[in-house]
């Protein structure tokens, strides 16, 4: 069977869902593929569900007309068609990959070494996960599948979500191996359910990516408050399982902490596997030009499968904002470009009490930079930007975060500030400016 449709967008994720619904508006229709039985979710609220505040259906998107649930299986470029595994081809002018990225599993001793498959956002087919696992390797092939040990999940779609949240009682043992921005989401998530929890971090801090030590150590602060023990400077090495189902996790050191539950938040990989198959030019990602052109100028990529200018973004606000610009592309704006995104992390945590957390640009100043830093221990409250050449470069706030807008107003429209600074003092202080 074959079918004639303009433009088909693979993955049914947050970029591919924004994607297909913008070009709707503009009247050019889309074809959207997306693999997951569940109906298109906003998979930055997992952790969210898994700590029980929202119900599965409160993160749901709102699908576009004209949704395709099947595997793609390859592309035929020359042909201008994806095969589908339900044995259907799928004709196409304009193709978009929104494939989105697979959970990285590390190399463990006791977990295993061999690919599997399982359903992922903005991915394709009806997922075959593993006893208590969902996520795919990196590269997104489709090989063999082969369980995760009982009790060891991945954490990265709906169906690693809700199986959590089936496994996690109050007092079950769970280890956490990642102290990323995921690894910290879900540890505060299984601790909020009652969870016993040891986060398990490589580095010499949490969040290392997004924050500088004084932020990080506030964040260890709050999940020390929640029951959380954590481990940094602290390298996993082997998955102990007794009869398939997890016992414990040992360390470099030898020191074994036991675990009915482990969950990997090692970070994850763009999935490129139909790209590369496909002969499209990856190097990390699929690399695009501004106009989110693959090396194929009939195949545009958008979200955490897409390289733009050498950067993987990884985020929401960039997926979105790759989406808008393609859709106004497609629709037949020629002047649309996509130039690249200053991107805000943001994160709330909630426990005992609120944790909000916002970090922006470069949190860690440079011989020369100027800092402007305001903390309040009592309140625990931390506040943090760095200036270069009379521009704000980034900036870390923490509890209390009023001001973030303006800050990240003046973050991005890299404009010169004032010589007195006081404009900047304003900013830090002036809980007016969200």
């Amino acid at each position: 069977m074959t079918s004639n449709t303009r433009v088909v967008v693979i993955g049914a994720g947050l970029a591919g869902v924004r994607l297909a619904r913008r070009l709707g508006e503009l009247g050019t229709p889309a074809l959207l593929i997306g693999e997951e039985e569940h109906r298109p979710y906003n998979r930055v609220l997992l952790a969210e569900v898994l700590a029980g505040r929202y119900a599965p259906e409160v993160i749901a998107l709102p699908t576009p007309d004209g949704l395709l649930r099947t595997q793609v299986t390859g592309i035929d470029r020359e042909a201008r068609t994806v095969a589908c595994a339900d044995g259907s081809e799928i004709a196409y002018d304009t193709l978009v990959l929104a494939t989105g990225s697979n959970p990285v599993l590390p190399p463990l001793r006791g977990l295993f070494m061999e690919t599997y498959r399982a359903a992922q956002p903005g991915a394709t087919g009806p997922a075959r996960s593993g006893r208590g696992s969902g996520g795919r390797p990196p590269g997104g092939h489709s090989t063999p599948d082969h369980e995760l040990p009982e009790g060891v999940h991945a954490f990265r779609t709906m169906d690693d979500c809700l199986g959590l949240s089936k496994a996690v009682r109050p007092g079950v043992r769970a280890v956490v191996i990642g102290g990323g921005l995921l690894g910290v989401s879900a540890a505060r998530a299984l601790a909020v359910r009652g969870a016993q929890v040891v986060l398990a971090q490589q580095s010499e801090r949490l969040m290392e990516r997004q924050l500088d030590p004084g932020a990080s150590k506030l964040v260890l602060r709050h999940l020390k408050d929640l029951g959380v023990e954590v481990h940094t400077e602290c390298r996993v090495r082997d998955v102990r399982c007794v009869g398939g189902a997890v016992r414990s996790v040992e360390m470099a050191d030898g020191y074994a902490l036991d675990a009915d539950l482990v969950v990997l938040a090692c970070g994850v990989h763009p999935r490129v596997g139909l790209a590369k198959n496909a002969g499209l030019a990856v190097h990390k990602g699929v690399l695009v030009d501004d106009e989110l052109r693959t090396s194929d100028p009939h195949i545009r990529a958008v979200g955490d499968c897409a390289q733009h200018d050498g950067t993987l973004y990884g985020l929401a606000t960039p997926a979105l904002e790759q989406a808008d610009a393609l859709a106004e592309l497609l629709a037949g704006d020629g002047t649309a470009r996509y130039t690249g995104t200053r991107a805000l992390t943001r994160l709330t945590l909630n426990g005992n009490s609120v944790f909000d957390l916002a970090a922006f640009g470069e949190t860690e100043a440079l011989p020369g930079d100027d800092v402007v830093q305001l903390t309040d221990a009592t309140r625990g409250t931390y506040r943090k930007v760095v200036v270069r050449d009379d521009r704000v470069i980034g900036g870390v706030l923490v509890g209390e975060l009023g001001t973030v807008g303006a800050l990240a107003r003046a973050w991005e429209g890299a404009e010169p500030l004032p010589a007195d600074g006081t404009p900047l003092l304003h900013l830090l202080t002036n809980d007016g400016g969200s």
